[in-house]
C-alpha cells in the first residue's frame, strides 16, 4: 500500500554534489491525481515527487538532503 502523500524537492547542482531542498508536500487524490502544495518555488524550474522515506532512514540523513545519486534523477 502506498502512502497518501509524497514528498516535493528541487535539485540544485553543488559541485560535484547535487542538493536536495525539500519544497512541499503532495497529497494523493482517490484518482491518482495530486494537489500539490509548496513552501518555496524552485528556481531551476525542476520539481521532483516521489514516495517520503521511512522514518529510521530519513533520521539518518542531513536535514534537507535525501543522500540520492544522480542514477536515481528521473529528469
Amino acid at each position: 500500500m502506498s502512502v497518501p502523500y509524497k514528498e516535493v524537492y528541487t535539485i540544485t547542482e553543488g559541485g560535484e554534489k547535487k542538493r536536495w531542498t525539500r519544497i512541499g508536500v503532495a497529497f494523493v487524490n482517490s484518482d491518482g491525481s495530486l494537489n500539490v502544495k509548496l513552501d518555496a518555488l524552485p528556481v531551476n524550474g525542476q520539481m521532483n515527487i516521489r514516495d517520503p522515506k521511512p522514518k529510521d532512514e530519513a533520521q539518518k540523513g542531513l536535514s534537507g538532503s535525501r543522500g540520492r545519486s544522480d542514477a536515481d534523477e528521473s529528469f
